[in-house]
């Protein structure tokens, strides 16, 4: 069967959800520090902590991702780009497999009017069959056969190699205008 829209395939962490939001109010609550975003232009949290790579601990506890907050403008955006193309959100969640009941319950919570069969919990998203992906990891582009449109986030900042956009309303006026 031929496809009639394009497909856009969109991550959730740092794309559609603050998971970095609440791992800074996490971090900074657990190891009395004051880090912000402007500490991490360029940088992941693992870099500046006190505990370096420990503050992965977090995606250990398998709630940690059910209240992430909604990025702004996303669902909205969302649920407007499905009657011009067909959506499917991957997650990479293949890192982290005790998160795959939190992102799943978080995505029917805040995008049910997604289906549960357009959701794609993955490590490489080079398998995902799509002409677009919008993801805050240039990484995930290198072997994705479609185009990559890279979501600003802190540990991105200094990425130049793909189109960048920098919130929904950009999303929105690149894919629905």
């Amino acid at each position: 069967m031929e496809r009639t829209k394009q497909r856009i395939a969109i991550d959730m962490d740092e794309v559609m959800a603050d998971t970095l939001g609440k791992m800074l109010e996490c971090y900074n609550r657990d190891y009395g520090d004051t880090i912000t975003l402007d500490h991490l232009h360029g940088k992941k949290l693992r870099h500046v902590a006190k505990c370096g790579g420990e503050v992965s601990k977090y995606f250990d506890d398998p709630l940690f991702l059910r209240d992430l907050k909604v990025l702004p403008d996303s669902q909205e955006v969302i649920r407007e780009l499905q009657s011009r193309y067909e959506i499917f959100i991957a997650s990479a969640a293949m890192e982290v497999p005790a998160s795959f009941a939190a992102k799943y319950e978080w995505l029917k919570e805040h995008f049910d009017f997604i289906p549960s069969s357009h959701i794609v919990f993955c490590g490489d998203k080079s398998i995902i069959n799509a002409d677009y992906l919008i993801d805050d990891h240039a990484y995930q582009f290198d072997r994705f056969p479609g185009q990559g449109i890279l979501f600003t986030a802190s540990h991105n900042v200094e990425e130049t190699r793909y189109p960048r956009v920098n919130n929904w309303r950009e999303v929105a006026e690149m894919f629905l205008t």
